[in-house]
């Protein structure tokens, strides 16, 4: 059985609608490059994502996007159908599964690999029913019981962000000591939570949530102090893209540069994030990204991400 398996006007593909290619094999986790940073693909199916106002909601479009990606190089594509961003309008697990399992069956089946970004465990465990090898969770300190659960059951790896309250209240609960002391401290908390589910070490990786219940100091504090999640023992994701800090750093008379000019800006966090040693970055725009992160492994070759630590190493 074929597949949707190239995105528009790569290849062979000279029409606007995607080329039928037979299935490539499942990509695996072992797979992945090792010496260097990886490059995650943000793909939203929602109608209100604040970067792309609802570009792919579609299913059609959503797979042609991530098979776009994929072919450009991608390590990962995230997949998510409910917005995350502060204000958002919760959507129902059922919806949330309409929309990202079409994506997330084809795009595996394509041969990509590809993670679910969701809160809910019931989404998360019909997209692994689905082809996603790993989990991302931004719940943060709100992380449903169920999923530690289905992570230890599954032995998946898990994205554990941090994130006080909810997309609604989020941005009321930014009251730190050492904000990167105290990231790590709340995330050490659910760690252990995950741990006596019976989630081991390796399976987990650490997200600061830039964005999530911080302001824009904090998240630079985060981002120059990635050491300290580091020491935890995990590996460690940074997902930047395109958000509010880096708008209102990129201020021009009185207005802030919409999330659309923000790539260039996200391609340098990505470089400064791979020469610190980050397992992976979270980006909208794949390709400045991917050359920082080949450029930083060339310049710092023995800064490498570490592999993540065996089980009993906590």
């Amino acid at each position: 059985m074929d597949s949707l398996a190239a995105a528009p006007g790569t290849g062979p593909a000279t029409s606007p609608l995607p080329v039928l290619r037979k299935a490539r094999p499942a990509a695996k986790l072992e797979n992945l490059p090792t010496d260097r940073t990886l490059v995650m693909g943000i793909l939203n199916v929602t109608p209100d994502s604040f970067s792309d106002g609802g570009k792919h909601a579609a299913a059609d479009t959503a797979i042609a996007a991530g098979l776009r990606m994929f072919y450009g190089g991608a390590d990962i594509i995230d997949v998510g159908g409910e917005s995350t961003r502060p204000g958002a309008v919760e959507v129902g697990v059922e919806e949330e599964q309409r929309r990202v399992l079409p994506v997330i069956q084809a795009l595996v089946k394509a041969g990509a690999l590809v993670s679910i970004d969701t809160t809910h465990a019931a989404t998360a465990a019909a997209a692994l029913d689905a082809g996603a090898a790993i989990i991302n969770d931004v719940s943060g300190l709100t992380m449903e019981p169920e999923m530690a659960e289905l992570v230890a059951r599954s032995k998946v790896p898990y994205i554990l962000t941090h994130r006080r309250g909810n997309a609604s209240t989020m941005d009321s609960l930014t009251e730190y000591g050492n904000v990167a002391e105290d990231v790590a401290a709340e995330l050490a908390g659910v760690r252990d939570k995950l741990y006596a589910a019976g989630v081991a070490p390796e399976q987990i990786i650490l997200d600061p949530g830039l964005g999530f219940a911080k302001n824009e100091e904090q998240n630079w504090e985060l981002l120059r102090r990635l050491d300290v999640l580091q020491a935890m023992g995990h590996r460690v994701l940074v997902a930047a893209s395109r958000k509010r800090f880096l708008g209102s750093l990129l201020t021009v008379a009185g207005k802030a540069a919409p999330p659309a000019e923000r790539d260039a800006a996200t391609a340098a966090v990505t470089a400064i994030s791979a020469h610190r040693g980050a397992w992976a970055v979270r980006v909208h725009d794949v390709g400045p990204s991917l050359d920082a992160v080949k450029v930083a492994a060339r310049m710092t070759p023995a800064q490498a991400p570490a592999a993540p630590p065996a089980a009993g190493d906590n």
